[in-house]
């Protein structure tokens, strides 16, 4: 191969050179080397050559490899007066792998050998200038040889891609002067990109080669196929150009604007395939416009890219927006997960708060346009630096000086919360527990429009993280769940269902909950038990034509109860309870495991009340997939149920869209919401309470209040309230996020209120007014309404008997919450007599003739002839 030689007064070519790999930057004088720094940071890997001079030179390398260089060239003069095995020398002070050594010409061949032997020990490379050799070939063998897998670069005065070529076979690279290069063709010069594909081989009939088309991270985008005429097209314009094997050049993007920005070419191991190293444009490489061929990004490339589009539609007011815009905030999150990191203590904890740090200092990077490049040039510039530094910490953050708790000290055990906020660590504020407040009459029709919107779900984004889920559970059954669940919610599972009878052990609780669970499977089975009708409908048309309508259970059924920060057991009661009224044959309850991988007892004890079948042991999309599709351990089921995640949600529908699945779901979800109307009659503390039943949910839950006529001083006390017992909540971190994204709108009338309402549609609607059993006509769309002062959310949520799985993000429009009919189908019959079918059968057959269905008249038509023939 070969590495282009410039000199540190001739840079302007430094950009376009270094795109073959490394170069050497020969200094002028070591004076050059601090106006090099910003050089060395931004290519990739450059070489710096010190100049031949009297003085020491451990303090000029040094100094270079801290501002940047992958390696020092050390000429020979500067180096051969110490040995290098005296601990003065150079090379007992500065790693080996960092430091090549450069032979002048005039060397004689022997000494040439003697030298390499001598210094090989303590360096990587060599520079050998030429030394007027007859025999080329011959010369470098035994410097090849000599360097022992060192690598070893001449300098030679003729230089052509045949010599680069034998030169490489031989083991041994070129280094060329810049003045000798050309980025194309020129007359006597030496084309940059010929001279880089000289060693290439290939065994192809069409002489391409396979390119590997990476990001700067290295993460794969796509496979190519590259001439030596498109590498040097890639270095002459700085872009991806490939060669395609039907059109000729490929100029990446040049039509679709997807362009690519060349950052490096490398060469692998046999000089038959290529790596190009690329900035992709949006809307990313692949002909279905998505970043990669192989699939949609992970990790913390797939995070960077969230944050990049987050920043761009998140919605005003949301948390993420405030994320971006709000320093302080963002202040408080960064020191709050640093605090948790350096808190945690297990494996499984340290990588939890790690990634949390990550999010929110990704979050910052890309508010002020930092990219993952920007910091990993960073990071490759600290990797190269030799000094280091004292490794004290500032003294603002040096616990053993200010008689904190040292490192690895278990953190303190959590305190009661107090109703007073209390000032987050580091002097930093928490955030204050306020909503916004907007008064009807003074926005216009579009602002009110605004205040209907959710927070905004990028659909095609979770779809394309969730596809692949289902995909894996549906070609590898039960260890597909178990990998995924390691992998998602860090737990290790032994096997993935629990098949009824249950193990007593499993379902062992308090009896205080038992009593709890009973009484509300009670309630709830007594309203539902009162949905479903069980008498035949049977009405007769018209003499002899009888119709009728029966209902079926649905035989199997999936219900999904989430898990994670809370417990649901009322979950698996409003599931289960419907689906054991309606007769259901077989109940899959699915959800995630504990930490240590056992099932939540509560769960189990529901499960067993309902006489439910098998327990997964899952929750996600890989839950929601095993019951859709079936594995070895899990039946496969008819429909699913159950809130969760959008995760949760997106499988859902990807399982209902796949009709190879022939699977149906309940209806689609988001985030917990709630609306309050209020009026002069309501108790502020009952109206506050309520509001934050659902703003814990979730920092992406959202709470309205209608505030109908309210004084100031009215609306200040539902404020106070709001902002003290929120506080006092063991959740008041999850309430802190989502009640500041959620909003009081001032109205002066009801029907103002109503009208708001049910266009919102919330999931839970809670009337506190006068006279509030005579608002519920007027209410049109809702998932579930809360009448009067004495009707908090909860009771809904738990035990009044209603069901709690609601419809969410305006869907109450459109869709009831869980109710018995879901768990049931039902099936129409006709049965006509003789006379009935004389009666009806000229109607039919006329409209077959009408539509054109010949069989359809005939059907009829065959049976009137023998009915008016009198044949029968």
């Amino acid at each position: 191969m070969i590495i282009p030689a410039l000199t540190s007064s001739n840079l302007e070519a430094l950009p376009t050179y270094s795109l073959v790999g490394d170069a050497i930057i020969s200094l002028t004088t070591e004076s050059d080397l601090p106006s090099l720094t910003q050089n060395l940071r931004s290519s990739s890997s450059c070489w710096i050559q010190l100049p031949v001079a009297a003085a020491p030179a451990t303090d000029s390398a040094l100094a270079a490899l801290d501002a940047g260089a992958s390696k020092v060239v050390l000429p020979l003069a500067r180096v051969e007066g110490v040995p290098p095995t005296d601990s003065e020398s150079i090379f007992q002070q500065l790693p080996g792998d960092r430091l090549a050594v450069a032979i002048p010409p005039g060397v004689t061949q022997e000494k040439l050998i003697e030298l390499v032997q001598l210094y090989k020990p303590f360096v990587s490379a060599f520079i050998i200038s030429n030394t007027g050799s007859a025999s080329l070939e011959s010369l470098v063998a035994k410097v090849v040889a000599a360097a022992a897998e060192r690598k070893v670069a001449f300098v030679l005065e003729s230089v052509t891609t045949d010599v680069i070529a034998q030169l490489d076979k031989a083991g041994a690279d070129v280094a060329v002067d810049s003045s000798v290069l050309s980025v194309g063709a020129s007359e006597g010069k030496l084309d940059i990109g010929a001279a880089f594909a000289a060693p290439l081989k290939t065994d192809r009939p069409d002489g391409l080669f396979p390119t590997i088309v990476v990001d700067e991270q290295g993460v794969a985008l796509g496979l190519c196929y590259s001439s030596r005429e498109s590498i040097s097209e890639s270095i002459r314009t700085g872009s991806g150009v490939y060669q395609s094997r039907a059109r000729g050049l490929w100029y990446k993007g040049a039509t679709s604007g997807a362009t690519q920005a060349l950052v490096k070419m490398a060469v692998d191991c046999d000089k038959d395939t290529l790596q190009f190293t690329v900035v992709q444009k949006d809307p990313g490489f692949c002909h279905l416009n998505t970043r990669s061929c192989f699939g949609p990004d992970n990790g913390i490339t797939a995070l960077a890219a969230t944050l990049r589009s987050r920043k761009e539609s998140a919605p005003a007011g949301s948390y993420t927006r405030r994320l971006f815009e709000d320093p302080n905030l963002l202040r408080s999150k960064i020191m709050e997960e640093a605090e948790e990191l350096c808190d945690a203590t297990t494996k499984d904890d340290i990588a939890w708060e790690a990634a949390d740090l990550i999010y929110f200092a990704l979050t910052k990077c890309t508010a002020a346009g930092v990219s993952l490049s920007d910091i990993e040039k960073h990071l490759d510039y600290r990797a190269k630096k030799v000094t280091r530094r004292a490794g004290n910490a500032k003294p603002k953050w040096d616990v053993t000086a200010n008689g904190a708790k040292a490192a690895g000290q278990p953190p303190a055990a959590a305190q009661t919360p107090t109703p007073t906020p209390a000032p987050a660590t580091n002097g930093v504020a928490k955030k204050d527990i306020k909503m916004k407040v907007y008064n009807y009459t003074d926005t216009n029709a579009q602002q009110r429009k605004d205040l209907l919107l959710r927070p905004i779900i990028k659909t095609d984004e979770i779809l394309a993280r969730v596809r692949p889920i289902m995909d894996e559970v549906r070609n590898r059954g039960d260890a597909a769940i178990v990998d995924l669940t390691a992998k998602f919610d860090k737990v290790a599972i032994k096997s993935t269902v629990i098949t009824a009878p249950f193990d007593p052990s499993t379902m062992a609780i308090d009896e205080n909950v038992r009593k709890a669970i009973d009484q509300a499977y009670d309630n709830i089975y007594k309203f539902h038990d009162a949905q479903l009708d069980r008498s035949t409908l049977r009405v007769e048309t018209m003499p002899g034509v009888v119709c009728s309508r029966f209902f079926r259970p649905i035989e199997r059924v999936g219900l999904y109860v989430p898990g994670g920060t809370a417990v649901l057991p009322s979950t698996t009661l409003m599931l289960g309870i419907p689906a054991k009224v309606a007769g259901c044959k077989e109940i899959v309850i699915a959800s995630p495991p504990r930490k240590d991988g056992s099932p939540v007892p509560e769960v189990m004890y529901v499960a067993h009340k309902l006489g439910a079948s098998t327990v997964l042991l899952a929750g996600g999309a890989q839950g929601v997939a095993a019951m859709a599709y079936g594995t070895e351990s899990v039946p496969k089921v008819d429909k699913i149920f159950g809130p969760g995640n959008q995760y949760v949600t997106a499988a859902k529908m990807v399982a209902q869209a796949d009709s190879s699945a022939m699977v149906s779901i309940d209806m689609p979800a988001g985030p917990s919401e709630l609306l309050v109307i209020a009026d002069s009659t309501c108790n502020p503390a009952y109206v506050a309470s309520d509001l934050l039943s659902q703003a814990e949910h979730g920092t992406d839950s959202q709470v309205v209040l209608i505030a109908v006529n309210l004084t100031p001083d009215h609306l200040a006390r539902i404020e106070s309230e709001i902002a003290t017992q929120g506080a006092a909540l063991p959740r008041s971190d999850i309430v802190r996020e989502s009640i500041p994204k959620s909003f009081i709108l001032k109205v002066s009338t009801m029907e103002e209120a109503m009208s708001f309402s049910n266009a919102y549609a919330p999931e839970h609607l809670i009337l506190h007014l006068e006279e509030a059993e005579k608002w519920v006509e007027k209410v049109d769309n809702a998932g579930s309404v809360f009448v009067g002062p004495w009707s908090p959310e909860s009771c809904g949520d738990y035990a009044s008997g209603t069901n709690h799985t609601l419809p969410t993000y305006g869907y109450a429009r459109m869709y009831s919450g869980v109710n018995t009919l879901m768990f049931v189908k039902h099936i129409t019959a006709q049965t006509l007599t003789k006379d009935g079918l004389d009666a009806l059968g000229d109607t039919v057959t006329t409209l077959a003739e009408v539509e054109g269905l010949e069989a359809h008249r005939n059907a009829v038509a065959i049976r009137l002839r023998d009915i008016r023939g009198g044949r029968v």
